[in-house]
């Protein structure tokens, strides 16, 4: 039995995303899912404006953070499916489609979407998108184009205490499980960064680091390896970067390194800010 995006409910949680949500939205809408929820963070620009602009459904946070945004548009859904889509995310006309399709026949239980990351002209969005594009992360499972069973979804959870990181605290406890997760390499989608300046990946760098170190706060030894994350990308991205004779991006994996390793010392401590 064939199954449409018509079973499927985009959940888009956004916050100051103005500049990124049209084009998500409209992509969604031409997917054919049944509704788009999306649940505002306390935007203090047009985001709920453009969001019932485009005949979505709109909720609020109410400053909760991401992982209860999340909670929040799931348990306001109808359909067997949710779509997990963030603003910065353009899907193709099948996209959607074509990911239920591979959940389905692949019997996963969660299938995120893959990412091709794009930037501005700036050094510093080319660099993420450049690492996006090139390190192993862009193969680790994560919430940002992610479609699931709803109910699964609801009866796993968000820990609430993370403000970033909860995908990954995610994937750990999906993964004890037993449930199959994956990375499509079937169904690719616009991966977009709201800008390219150092401010904006600083504020990545620091809310990952934060995230590694709340996981080690959270599980102990078990998380104590996740400490080494950072260090082993930012090597990896250096020596890729020499040997493709791209020495520009060294500086980029200076900073990348020593800001994550400032938030995973804030994650770790509790000062999470």
């Amino acid at each position: 039995m064939g199954h449409s995006p018509a079973e499927v409910t985009a959940v888009v949680p956004a916050r100051n995303a103005e500049q990124l949500l049209p084009r998500c939205l409209e992509a969604l809408r031409a997917s054919g899912v049944a509704e788009i929820i999306l649940v505002d963070g306390l935007s203090t620009d047009r985001t709920v404006e453009l969001a019932r602009a485009a005949g979505a459904r709109v909720l609020s946070d109410e400053g909760r953070g991401l992982p209860w945004a999340r909670t929040l548009g799931v348990q306001s859904s109808t359909t067997r499916w949710v779509l997990l889509c963030d603003a910065d995310v353009v899907f193709g006309p099948t996209g959607v489609a074509d990911l239920l399709t591979e959940l389905v026949e692949g019997n996963y239980d969660a299938l995120q979407a893959g990412l091709e990351s794009v930037a501005g002209p700036g050094y510093w969005g080319q660099a993420l998108a450049h690492h996006h594009r090139t390190g192993r992360s862009r193969n680790w499972f994560g919430l940002v184009a992610t479609l699931v069973d709803r109910d699964l979804m609801l009866g796993m959870g968000f820990d609430d205490s993370f403000k970033s990181g909860e995908d990954i605290e995610l994937r750990w406890r999906m993964r004890e499980s037993g449930l199959r997760t994956a990375v499509s390499d079937r169904v690719m989608v616009e991966h977009r960064f709201a800008a390219d300046d150092f401010d904006f990946a600083l504020d990545q760098f620091l809310m990952d680091g934060t995230g590694l170190g709340r996981m080690i706060r959270k599980h102990g030894w078990r998380g104590a390896r996740l400490a080494l994350l950072p260090a082993a990308a930012a090597v990896r991205g250096s020596a890729l970067s020499l040997v493709a004779g791209q020495p520009r991006w060294l500086r980029y994996y200076v900073a990348f390194c020593w800001y994550n390793y400032a938030g995973l010392a804030r994650g770790v401590s509790r000062r999470e800010g």
